[in-house]
């Protein structure tokens, strides 16, 4: 067994958490990819993996050559192509994961032409609203909104995106236009599950921020729920200021207290610390940079 082949198979393994799958992902069969991980736990004198009949799992030791595995492997693939193209184009496949609102339409068309203009560069993008364990889960990048939970990760920042309450016409109509802040504790609020201030709205009035209790019938984990709730009649929503520009721009929902906003929400780039950034992965970056 090649010590690398070794490699790559571990790596397709912890990321599929199955040897089936595993060696499907390579192009292999399940007996070689078991053969090929056992020849290097043998060679490492360690357990890589904790083997059940129902599962596959990394052991300490395993999750710890992970982690030193995945940009080894990077840097040889960046290398290979180094020599046999002279970087004159990118090339190779780059994983990410994103919101699922957001990165189904924002993020498609900020990489749609970064595609066009490299077209060996394949994307491989899943779409989640939990936040993605990036290196067992075997992502190159992650897209992401707030704060950033885990300080171990890099992150450049992409963009400041406006928090904005929205509400109907139709429901303006029906129950009334609150006409400050503090008017909203009146009101069928559509709220959003994503920080433990769900239950308060944060706004600037006259220079002071001002912390408005909320209360609804409806809650959500997605902005995009909560914009069509909005525009459906049934409350005043607040949500980043993608998931309702459309609606916006369309006249079904009509943006509130713009000169009292006080929450905006950055976006972020992440990546594993330590992990050599091929140059595909660093012209994507540098090019959602410059368009967000």
């Amino acid at each position: 067994m090649d010590t690398i082949d070794g490699m790559r198979t571990f790596v397709a393994v912890a990321r599929q958490k199955s040897f089936t799958s595993g060696a499907k992902s390579l192009g292999i069969s399940t007996k070689l990819a078991s053969k090929y991980v056992l020849q290097l736990e043998e060679r490492l004198g360690a357990q890589l993996f904790n083997r059940t009949t129902r599962s596959v799992g990394l052991t300490e030791t395993g999750r710890a050559y992970l982690n030193r595995c995945v940009p080894l492997l990077d840097q040889l693939d960046e290398l290979e192509g180094l020599v046999q193209e002279r970087q004159a184009d990118l090339a190779g496949t780059i994983r990410i994961t994103a919101p699922t609102g957001f990165g189904s339409s924002k993020l498609v068309e900020a990489i749609h032409p970064f595609q066009l203009a490299h077209p060996h560069v394949k994307i491989d993008l899943h779409l989640s609203d939990q936040h993605i364990a990036l290196i067992e889960e075997g992502f190159d990048l992650a897209i992401r909104f707030g704060e950033l939970e885990d300080s171990s990760l890099v992150a450049r920042k992409l963009m400041n995106m406006r928090v904005v309450v929205v509400a109907s016409p139709s429901y303006l109509a029906n129950y009334g236009e609150p006409k400050q802040p503090q008017d909203l504790t009146e009101h069928n609020c559509l709220l959003q599950r994503f920080s433990s201030d769900t239950g308060s709205w944060k706004f600037n009035v006259d220079g002071e921020k001002v912390t408005v209790p909320v209360t609804g019938s409806f809650y959500s984990n997605a902005p995009r729920a909560i914009a069509q709730a909005a525009i459906g009649g049934l409350g005043i929503g607040m949500c980043p200021l993608y998931a309702v520009e459309e609606a916006l721009a369309r006249g079904e929902l009509k943006c509130l207290f713009e000169a009292e906003e006080a929450s905006a929400i950055n976006l972020h780039a992440v990546y594993p610390p330590g992990r050599h950034l091929t140059a595909r992965i660093r012209a994507l970056i540098d090019h959602l940079v410059e368009v967000f």
